[in-house]
């Protein structure tokens, strides 16, 4: 049986990866199924695993070094985040939440990895040496299955690196103009910026984003600060939720209201100022320009928006925890980005491919099985399946002979 799924899933694994390199040169696109095939089986993105998982008969110095030399390809990043879009953008609807995050990749003792630069340990606080990361996650409001849609590496220290505002609205943009502007952007407390505003208000995409408190904003002749209206804000509808704290299911009563707010910089566009209660000492302060009016169920479908994000952190977190990206050990910076985009290409499998398919149910519940891994919380579910997958792979090896073949460009046609 496991040496049925395991072909299955290569199989499988095959066809996506043709579908995303299509195009490419014939070494390129061996190179890729190669890539995919070897951080899957061996969730690690170490080209020394890599190379292990691919059984071939030559010495694993020599195919270590055919990894590498591919690797550093300069088309590939910008192929294959193309590749991965026109994939996912059958999954994002008009209301779909698109989810942007910004994490790190910290490497404390890396001395000769390019462009090392300075961040914010997301984990301890601390500032080392690492790369910033900029990932947009789709998922459908209050759900979790996840769709990992865009995944880029960037360091300050880089030569072409602008600035932050610049690799996120590089992000929103390729994600929108692949999704022909269909989605609701969803961004916490560090998204509350001015240029960030005018961006998404000029390209009249939907958004709902966290206040940090402190913004000024006119409501009706008035310009306040964003926590003072929040403050004196009718709060006209309640409901109940139950949260996880500290491991326990514990019953929150919200209160959540709206004003109708204005930018100084954008006095012709119209915005509201979603406010919650209970989830802390302050209020929680959402600015979205989707109409708001009198109705309970308009408004809650924005607390909610903000709430699924939070249910989904696990999630977001997937893609770099479960195939170990921390230790990722390549030096150059095209090779770094690149292997970024690859991991996220293994996530989407993973993900979208093996967690959505009907045709793959059988299959999926065989990894899952495999994994030989305890969960409730539905996010877990993809570690489960990434754990399976190695498992798999693991008890059914490829075949040595194995060479990856040129296939043809395939559609994967999600339900």
């Amino acid at each position: 049986m496991i040496a049925r799924t395991a072909a299955k899933m290569r199989a499988h694994l095959d066809h996506f990866s043709g579908s995303l390199s299509a195009g490419l040169c014939k070494s390129a696109r061996r190179f890729v199924g190669e890539a995919l095939y070897g951080i899957a089986a061996r969730q690690s993105v170490r080209l020394t695993e890599i190379g292990r998982a691919l059984e071939e008969v030559i010495p694993l110095a020599k195919t270590e070094t055919r990894l590498s030399r591919n690797l550093g390809r300069p088309d590939l990043r910008e192929h294959l985040g193309q590749a991965i879009l026109r994939e996912g953008r059958r999954k994002v609807g008009e209301r779909t939440l698109l989810i942007l995050d910004i994490s790190d990749i910290t490497k404390p003792y890396a001395e000769k990895m390019e462009y090392l630069a300075r961040v914010r340990d997301g984990s301890t606080g601390d500032i080392a040496d690492g790369y910033w990361l900029c990932q947009v996650i789709a998922v459908e409001n209050e759900d979790t299955a996840i769709v990992p849609l865009y995944s880029a590496l960037y360091s300050q220290a880089a030569p072409d690196f602008v600035s932050e505002n610049a690799e996120i609205k590089g992000a929103m943009a390729a994600v929108s103009e692949a999704c022909g502007g269909r989605g609701v952007w969803i961004v916490d407390r560090g998204g509350d910026r001015g240029a960030l505003y005018a961006d998404l208000l000029d390209a009249g995409r939907s958004f709902v984003i966290r206040q940090k408190g402190d913004r000024h904003l006119h409501w009706g002749f008035r310009t306040i600060e964003t926590a003072r209206l929040a403050a004196d804000c009718p709060l006209s509808y309640a409901t109940h939720i139950i949260r996880e704290e500290n491991g326990k299911e514990v019953r929150r009563r919200l209160e959540y209201g709206f004003r109708p707010v204005r930018l100084p910089e954008h006095p012709d566009k119209p915005l509201w100022l979603v406010v919650v209660r209970g989830l802390g000492e302050a209020p929680m302060m959402l600015l979205t320009n989707l109409p708001m009016r009198r109705n309970r169920k308009l408004l809650w479908w924005v607390v909610a928006a903000y709430l699924t994000r939070w249910r989904i952190e696990e999630a977001i977190r997937f893609t770099k925890q479960s195939y170990d990206l921390e230790d990722i050990r390549v030096l150059t910076y095209e090779r770094l980005r690149n292997m970024v985009v690859l991991v996220n290409a293994v996530a989407f499998f993973t993900a979208v491919v093996l967690g959505t398919r009907i045709k793959l149910d059988i299959l999926v519940t065989h990894l899952v099985t495999a994994a030989k891994r305890l969960f409730g919380i539905p996010n877990f579910r993809l570690y489960a399946l990434a754990d399976g997958i190695r498992e798999v792979c693991a008890r059914s090896p490829r075949p040595p002979s194995h060479q990856t073949q040129d296939l043809p460009q395939l559609t994967l046609g999600f339900p």
